[in-house]
């Protein structure tokens, strides 16, 4: 275990205590906790890495709603000290997708909150007053949550102050969470959950397709050893397969006959030259856009120059007024 998790004073309140928060968890964070956890386990070579993250969600008075979760990092120097500003980078990032959601607590990956995690605890008062603290217990301990979370090896936590012998300390009081699941997020747990198993996921789709064509191939290449075996004398005839594969052979597209060649190429170069036409018609429109605004543009600056008597302005619209069949104004012959 790591230096984290071997303080001996508990930092955690009774059971008899508990927090009057009504937090509700999706599983979209419980995914990206697990997810974190097997990603560092699997590149540091260690069965518990130290895992870190933040929260985010909305919170309305004491009902808190954990909706997604973001990786943390570190300093280099201080392993305790969470580098501050990817932490502000990555929030304002999801901030600009998600502008209902605010980072309201952090995520890390232990059996018990000790001391070392107070003081991580206390870096995060300054995002938000309250910050909610999610552990997963990867050796497998109970929430004491509702029905909905009693299964999983996660608890939740809130920060309170314990007064003792005249003295006074930060500490966690535990708080009951339960799990709040949309139709959308039912589905792509599912499908999750049965990827693993070659239920829906992309990788067994592959491995089907791949099974099926390597079994086409196995058979076309015994077919084309027995019509080759045939035509040599080696095998004997079978007409009724000779039939069959005459058949076969016939209903397939005939791609290299000169017909089909010339049919297809007039096909592909009507496809082209309709994509043209739609290149070409959509720039006419954006020249066509772009020559109004130009034309309005003009227009004003026309107008402004026209307010003064006798400006440009004024002599282009006498003279489209005033001149005979088209042919220059009195006013302009006179300027």
């Amino acid at each position: 275990m790591s230096k984290m998790d071997t303080d001996e004073v508990s930092v955690v309140l009774p059971s008899t205590t508990t927090s009057p928060l009504q937090i509700s968890l999706h599983p979209l964070p419980i995914l990206n906790i697990s997810e974190h956890l097997t990603r560092l386990r699997l590149q540091k070579s260690k069965q518990l890495p130290f895992v870190i993250g933040a929260l985010l969600g909305t919170q309305n008075g004491r009902e808190v709603e954990i909706v997604n979760t973001f990786q943390l990092a570190v300093d280099k120097d201080d392993q305790e000290k969470v580098d501050h500003a990817f932490l502000v980078s990555r929030r304002d990032q999801y901030k600009q997708v998600f502008p209902s959601l605010e980072l309201i607590g952090w995520y890390t990956v232990t059996q018990q909150p000790t001391s070392k995690h107070i003081a991580l605890h206390e870096q995060f008062v300054g995002y938000t007053p309250n910050p909610i603290l999610l552990i997963l217990q990867p050796f497998g301990a109970s929430s004491h949550g509702d029905a909905s979370g009693a299964s999983l090896p996660l608890k939740a936590f809130e920060p309170t102050v314990e007064i003792r012998n005249r003295t006074s300390r930060n500490v966690f009081v535990e708080a009951s969470f339960a799990v709040e699941t949309g139709e959308a997020e039912r589905i792509a747990v599912d499908w999750s959950a049965k990827g693993g198993e070659g239920g829906t996921s992309l990788e067994s789709h592959i491995q089907t397709q791949r099974a099926a064509v390597k079994m086409l191939h196995d058979r076309i290449k015994i077919l084309a050893s027995y019509v080759a075996g045939v035509l040599a004398g080696q095998s004997p005839k079978d007409h009724t397969a000779l039939r069959s594969l005459s058949a076969l052979v016939a209903s397939l597209p005939a791609s290299e006959h000169p017909e089909f060649r010339e049919e297809f190429d007039q096909e592909y170069e009507d496809v082209q030259l309709t994509a043209y036409l739609f290149s070409l018609t959509k720039t006419a429109n954006a020249m066509n856009d772009l020559v109004d605004k130009h034309v309005l543009v003009s227009t004003g600056s026309g107008r402004e120059e026209g307010g003064r008597f006798g400006g440009p302005g004024m002599r282009r619209r006498m003279g489209r007024g005033l001149g005979p069949m088209g042919g220059a104004s009195d006013w302009e012959r006179f300027h």
